[in-house]
């Protein structure tokens, strides 16, 4: 195959974790602090414009206050927001998205590096792999967290240091993402991405997605190719991925 190395962002792409787990979690950690905060699924979808917990929580705490919060509040929100969502993952909060399990095994059963490049702290990582993907956490050759990177997604560096550990040609890879600045980090490294959209990225005009090489409804085996080259057959393989580069 062409195709050497699949590159997995998280949320919203293995799982709908933004709406249903960190929004939660951050929810949960407002009101545990006495903060007048509060993001319904709507509101918590304007806030994902920026990347990372610790920035999100900084720039909504600055708006609610009209100053800026210490590093050290800050770090405590978001050391109790990762319980939080720890604590919805043990009790089986959220599941993979359609596809998703099927797809990461059978690129592990071929031989295809497989590695996640992600903008979420590793502990929520973690939390996640452990609970939804416990017979497919070695088909991951490493991760790529916020913690690792010193400028958070849309920049490209993450999807740079991905590339660069692999020691792979860009035009080997094959990033799958679900945000318009997922998309640019990964083009902008010189990636093929595919979109697959979530929840938030259903809401946005097809524009948003123009850089992709095939933007999806999902990776079910009901899921359809919404723009780019048709997909024979039912449901999104390899095979098809392999054709996107």
């Amino acid at each position: 195959m062409a195709l050497q190395a699949l590159l997995w962002d998280v949320d919203g792409t293995l799982a709908e974790t933004e709406r249903d787990g960190h929004r939660c979690a951050f929810n949960a950690a407002f009101a545990a602090a006495g903060i007048t905060l509060h993001w319904d699924a709507v509101t918590y979808g304007r806030w994902l414009a920026i990347a990372g917990g610790r920035e999100r929580i900084a720039a909504a705490l600055t708006e609610l206050e009209h100053a800026p919060p210490t590093a050290e509040r800050v770090e405590a929100l978001q050391a109790a927001k990762q319980g939080h969502y720890a604590a919805l993952m043990a009790r089986g909060a959220l599941q993979l998205r359609p596809g998703v399990r099927t797809l990461i095994l059978e690129a592990q059963r071929l031989g295809l590096q497989q590695v996640i490049v992600t903008t979420s702290g590793r502990t929520a990582v973690a939390a996640l792999v452990e609970r939804l993907l416990p017979e497919a956490g070695g088909a991951f050759r490493f991760w790529v967290c916020g913690e690792d990177v010193a400028r958070k997604k849309p920049d490209p560096e993450a999807y740079r240091q991905a590339s660069e550990r692999l020691g792979l040609a860009p035009d080997q890879l094959l990033a799958i993402e679900d945000s318009p600045a997922g998309l640019a980090s990964a083009t902008t490294a010189g990636l093929a991405c595919v979109i697959t959209r979530s929840h938030y990225g259903h809401h946005l005009a097809p524009g948003h997605f123009g850089a992709a090489r095939a933007v999806l409804s999902g990776l079910g085996p009901e899921d359809r190719v919404l723009q780019g080259p048709a997909c024979e057959g039912p449901g999104i393989t390899l095979s098809y991925l392999e054709t996107l580069l």
